[in-house]
């Protein structure tokens, strides 16, 4: 067994009928706070690895970031909605369609070239579901609150 598939394992056990009742309450909505808050954390541990070259507490954070992507897979799974493994092939399969110059026979001469064929693939993907992208700068607003209530829970305001 992999170490994530122990990760896996263990949060299953929490949100299981027998685990942890604050793990088995959450939800996507729920977990927002936590999620935008471990986002910033890594952010955190990047600066701290820059300037310190100690990379712990990155690691740490990674983890905890790590924990709330397998929370919302396995609370999509018990709503029939996805898989940790739907997650794992999407991204998956999109690193291999976004770099051709890899995995096809596309060739660049630099990064620059893989910037707008980045932009170009991104596109067409994106082409019908542009309607998903109204709802981004409401995100940005909500997450950028969530960081402020973040700040002051921890008392750095």
């Amino acid at each position: 067994m992999t170490e994530f598939e122990r990760l896996q394992e263990i949060i299953a056990q929490l949100r299981g009928e027998n685990g942890c009742p604050w793990d088995r309450e959450q939800t996507h909505v729920s977990l927002k706070p936590a999620c935008v808050e471990e986002a910033a954390e890594v952010v955190c541990g990047i600066n701290i690895l820059e300037k310190t070259g100690d990379a712990e507490n990155l690691k740490e954070e990674l983890g905890d970031l790590l924990l709330q992507v397998v929370m919302h897979a396995q609370i999509a799974e018990g709503e029939n909605l996805f898989t940790m493994d739907d997650v794992i092939r999407g991204i998956s399969e999109k690193m291999i369609r976004r770099h051709p110059h890899v995995f096809g026979t596309t060739e660049v001469q630099n990064f620059q070239e893989v910037l707008v064929n980045w932009e170009s693939i991104k596109k067409r993907e994106k082409k019908g579901k542009e309607w998903a992208r109204a709802y981004l700068p409401e995100a940005f607003d909500e997450a950028k609150e969530l960081i402020d209530v973040a700040k002051r829970r921890k008392g750095y305001v």
